[in-house]
């Protein structure tokens, strides 16, 4: 018998932890959605409250941005994505911090040239007491 229930208070407890993943989780997905739509209709608000004080934001070609220079491309039009898609997504947890990898494809109007990307990025999100913030992002090239 006191097999049993220490058999199903570990159960119990492996369910309340999948519950509790699974919402950090779908917050971190709406994260990244928020990150999404800021960056094709890009404001100075929703850009800063998206990133972390300390956000290292690095580019497919080797630039490496933080916060202030990140928004400014953004909102000044300097980085401009008309569309961003966003596919194969992974999620994964580790206490107050997740790391989430995709695949990008975006159509893009830099400096008012007309062009397309496709890449793969991680990204670092920290859970402050705002939500999930994003610290760090990386893309590299999607050569196929």
């Amino acid at each position: 018998m006191k097999k049993l229930s220490i058999t199903l208070l570990f159960l119990v407890m492996a369910t309340l932890g999948s519950i509790a993943q699974s919402k950090d989780e779908k917050a971190v997905a709406e994260s990244v959605e928020k990150l999404r739509l800021a960056m094709i209709d890009p404001t100075k608000e929703a850009l800063e409250n998206i990133a972390t004080e300390d956000l290292s934001y690095g580019h497919s070609g080797g630039k490496i941005e933080n916060k202030a220079q990140f928004v400014e491309a953004l909102v000044s039009g300097k980085s401009d994505f008309k569309t961003i898609q966003l596919t194969d997504q992974t999620i994964s947890i580790h206490g107050k911090t997740a790391i989430v990898r995709h695949s990008l494809a975006a159509e893009t109007l830099d400096g008012g040239k007309a062009g397309s990307v496709k890449l793969f990025i991680l990204t670092v999100w920290s859970k402050e007491k705002g939500g999930w913030k994003l610290l760090a992002r990386q893309a590299v090239k999607n050569l196929n």
